[in-house]
């Protein structure tokens, strides 16, 4: 259990917190921004999931330089973005910011590269994210953001940037799950 790692848990502690932050009906009042109106409650769930988003790269940038890359930390990393992005995008619909069917295009990607991580591991094979899954982690974290802000700073000009970016994160989900597969596939093939 080290320093990486102990980060990623604390990436995963942070979810509880935000979901609460999101789920209960805290009066703090709200902030016109633009053509929208933003609920402070959904300001400090966005500086959470900022907070918890940046320990993603502070974890692996860590474990890199230190050389303290471990089997756990390639497992615990892609499963607290899968829980955090999950419990994010989940909140979105609920509060009717974010479709439901891209909702669910997004998580069902993120069960089906967790189930083909979980054969590689049974076949005692590390699955490592790829560029395009980083990529993909990075434009869903950013369209997340956007969206608990309810677009700000693009809603005083009327621009829907945050609509966007989840568009852009559901293409590069889709497109770096195939990638994932289509790479993979002989862990499947090879399975016992």
């Amino acid at each position: 259990m080290n320093i990486p790692n102990r980060i990623t848990l604390s990436r995963i502690m942070l979810i509880p917190v935000f979901i609460i932050i999101m789920s209960v009906s805290f009066e703090w009042g709200e902030w016109e921004i633009g053509h929208d109106v933003l609920p402070v409650s959904h300001f400090v769930a966005a500086i959470i999931f900022a907070i918890a988003s940046l320990t993603d790269w502070i974890d692996g940038y860590y474990a890199r330089k230190y050389q303290l890359v471990t089997n756990l930390g390639k497992f615990l990393d892609p499963l607290a973005d899968k829980l955090l992005v999950s419990a994010a995008l989940i909140l979105l619909v609920q509060i009717n910011l974010a479709p439901a069917w891209v909702v669910i295009l997004i998580i069902s990607r993120e069960f089906a590269v967790t189930g083909l991580r979980l054969v590689a591991a049974g076949e005692g094979i590390v699955l490592a994210a790829s560029n395009l899954g980083k990529i993909k982690t990075a434009s869903q974290l950013l369209a997340i953001t956007l969206l608990l802000l309810h677009n700000f700073p693009f809603s005083f000009i009327n621009f829907p940037f945050a609509t966007i970016m989840l568009y852009i994160a559901l293409f590069f989900t889709v497109l770096s799950g195939l990638d994932y597969f289509i790479k993979n596939w002989h862990v499947m093939e090879e399975s016992k």
